[in-house]
């Protein structure tokens, strides 16, 4: 089927009680085995590529793929343009054609996010493009202090004015989650999700979703959360799953030969990622 409104995804989701599973990915067995693991799961799932990346593999050439892929199979998929920093960055995105964007102007203070982030949804709506965006600092995994601070989490009363004056379609906040491999174990603020949830009509997005303890996972679905970004754990699921078959003696040095033995074990991550935030066992 054809790629599917990520808005439309996120409301089915928090109507039947399971996360949305974001995986970024880096290339075409990434895309294409997530894809798979969807449509086996019949549960839907949002393809995203971090534009950073554009080194590994063309944003156009994402998009190309997940549209191909999307149409062979019954499950919705969506696609977006994950963490953009600025109005040309994100508007590339709109451009090779992704038809949900983020637009991450935490680092800025409340005014300037507003004034940035108003701007792209303005000009991404003209175009029908969805805008998620971020308030709060969702750090760095590897500083402590980036997830255990709550000076750095989101403010549930200035959650509620950002959407009020962005439009935004979806808002990323910080709740005890941080970006790549934790140094100690994650304790969500799930009187702040609950909070937050209860002020802001759109979906809410948490970043850094590897690593998190699955019971806290389930809990913040409960309490409202709708999309779960899963990268540092993708990317290691592949070097987990081609490091046995590299090291056999008979491995003779073929990539393809390295691809194809680790297709399974990536595939267990994805379905094992895909049910734990589906804890109720929804199917479409």
């Amino acid at each position: 089927m054809p790629i599917e409104k990520i808005s439309n995804i996120l409301k089915d989701a928090d109507q039947n009680g399971y996360g949305v599973a974001a995986f970024n990915v880096f290339n075409y067995e990434s895309i294409a085995w997530a894809i798979e693991v969807a449509e086996e799961e019949k549960t839907p799932i949002i393809i995203q590529f971090y534009p950073g990346f554009h080194v590994h593999i063309p944003l156009s050439t994402v998009v190309s793929i997940a549209v191909d892929l999307a149409a062979n199979v019954k499950v919705p998929i969506g696609l977006h343009l994950d963490h953009s920093h600025t109005f040309e960055q994100v508007m590339s995105g709109v451009k090779y054609g992704y038809p949900s964007v983020m637009i991450d102007g935490s680092l800025l203070d409340f005014d300037e996010n507003v004034k940035l982030t108003r701007k792209v949804v303005e000009c991404a709506h003209a175009m029908g493009v969805e805008v998620e965006a971020e308030l709060g600092h969702v750090g760095s995994a590897a500083i402590r202090e980036d997830f255990t601070n709550p000076n750095h989490f989101t403010d549930p009363e200035a959650a509620k004015r950002f959407v009020d004056l962005t439009g935004v379609d979806s808002l990323a906040i910080s709740v005890g989650n941080a970006h790549g491999q934790y140094i100690s174990a994650p304790v969500l603020d799930f009187e702040r999700i609950k909070k937050i949830n209860s002020l802001v009509e759109v979906p809410l997005v948490l970043h850094g979703g590897s690593g998190i303890p699955d019971d806290q996972l389930q809990k913040s679905i409960q309490l409202g959360m709708n999309k779960f970004n899963i990268a540092t754990e993708y990317n290691r699921a592949f070097y987990e799953g081609l490091k046995p078959y590299m090291l056999e003696s008979d491995a003779r040095g073929y990539m393809y030969g390295c691809l194809n033995r680790a297709k399974e074990a990536v595939k267990n991550f994805l379905r094992n990622k895909i049910r734990t935030l589906n804890p109720k066992g929804y199917h479409l």
